[in-house]
Parts: C-alpha cells; sequence; structure tokens
C-alpha cells in the first residue's frame, strides 16, 4: 500500500510530514495554515508538485527512505532527525516543545533545514520553506554529506550490536564492564551518607553560631549593667 502511494506520486516524489507522538491535537487554525500550505503547493513549485503521506510508525522509515522522498516536516525529534540524516532527506522544522528547538538550530546551522515558528507561521511560510529545500539542491547537498558522515562508521549497527551481545555471553555477563553503582548499598546509592554529613555540618555550624551570638549577647549585658552601678 505504502509503495502504491508513493509510485502514484510520479516523478514529483512525496513529502513526509510528522509531529511526533506527542502531539495528539491541534488548534482548527494552524491545521488550516498547513492544509492550505500543502493544498497550494502545486501551484507555487511548478516543477515539483509533492505529495503528503502521514506516516505511522511502521511506516515512518520505509517512507522517509524511498528514493522519491523530496523532503521531511518535522517537529525536531532527536529520533526524526537521526532518521533524515540516515536517510539523507531535508527538513522543514516546526518545533514543538523541549529540546527540538535545539536540535532543529544545529540542523539549519548545518544547511540542511528551514525553521519556521509554528505558533506565527503563515500559509506563504511554509509554502516558501518547502519549495527551498526541495528545488534549492544546497539543502539536499549539505543533509547528504551528514549521511555520508553518519554512515563512515567500521562497522553496521547490526554488526556491532551483535558483536557486543556475543561479548557479553564470551565473557559470563562481562561484570567488569558493570556501572560500580551496582555494588553500593541503598544508603549509598541515594547519597544518603552525603546529605546526613551535610546535615550535621550545617547544624553543627548553626549551633555555634547561636552560642557564639548568645555569648556575645550575655557579656553585652554584663558591660552595660556595670555601666548602669
Amino acid at each position: 500500500e505504502m509503495e502504491d502511494f508513493v509510485q502514484s506520486s510520479g516523478e514529483h516524489g512525496i513529502v513526509v510530514f510528522s509531529l511526533g507522538s506527542m502531539v495528539d491535537n491541534m488548534t482548527e487554525e494552524r491545521a488550516n495554515v498547513i492544509a492550505s500550505a500543502l493544498a497550494q503547493f502545486p501551484q507555487k513549485v511548478r516543477k515539483c508538485t509533492p505529495m503528503l503521506h502521514q506516516c505511522t510508525f511502521n511506516l515512518f522509515n520505509s517512507t522517509l527512505r524511498h528514493p522519491k522522498t523530496k523532503a521531511f516536516v518535522t517537529h525536531g525529534g532527536a529520533n526524526g532527525v537521526y532518521d533524515a540524516i540516515n536517510h539523507g532527506v531535508p527538513m522543514v522544522g516546526l518545533p514543538l516543545f523541549g529540546e527540538q528547538r535545539d536540535n532543529l538550530a544545529h540542523m539549519k546551522a548545518k544547511g540542511a533545514a528551514v525553521v519556521l515558528n509554528f505558533l506565527t507561521m503563515s500559509t506563504t511560510d511554509l509554502v516558501n520553506a518547502l519549495n527551498s529545500v526541495i528545488n534549492n539542491p544546497f539543502y539536499k547537498e549539505n543533509v547528504m554529506r551528514l549521511s555520508t558522515i553518519h554512515h563512515d562508521q567500521p562497522m553496521t549497527p547490526l554488526d556491532r550490536a551483535a558483536f557486543w551481545i556475543e561479548y557479553i555471553m564470551r565473557h559470563k555477563g562481562a561484570k567488569h564492564l558493570r556501572p560500580l553503582a551496582h555494588n553500593l548499598t541503598w544508603y549509598q546509592y541515594h547519597s544518603l551518607d552525603v546529605i546526613g554529613f551535610l546535615l550535621a555540618c550545617v547544624l553543627t555550624i548553626t549551633f555555634l553560631v547561636i552560642k557564639c551570638c548568645l555569648f556575645c549577647y550575655q557579656k553585652f549585658v554584663k558591660i552595660v549593667k556595670k555601666k548602669k552601678e
């Protein structure tokens, strides 16, 4: 079904649109801005008529890696950004919260994305952003450069995972790699001994300060009484 959808786009390709799993609703006004931009896009970009495909998690990677995918409209989550780099797809970023603004700021600085403000962008802004990442080779070249760097590894992730699984099996659980935190007692793990020590220091200092103040006060009172006598 996914392949049929992609092939039906012809030579123009597709745009992958995803705002992640944390966004379960959107205001009607924002939805209309996005829908209007995508509806107008064929008229704005004559040489490219991208189509929209909202992906489930199962279809996401398959769709993003497809050679007909021209752009990725994303909220800027870490997984989505890495997937776009992995498959060499330029991005239009619509950050919503958390680390997403920072993730997309890095992509913008690398020339792999155009970033918009989700709350204030207009239909024209989104159309222009998509037009840029699809038709300007600058963005595709930059994201492909990042993808090449990302893939330049001594072994594939699958081979690396297989190696470490076998390594742990060969060394009977590889206890020498376990964090030393596993050897701590429960009160050490929660730093209760450190908290107790610091609390004792604070109480001791407070006690000494109070005693000094009382001593000085008593001396002062005695001096005043002697002067009155």
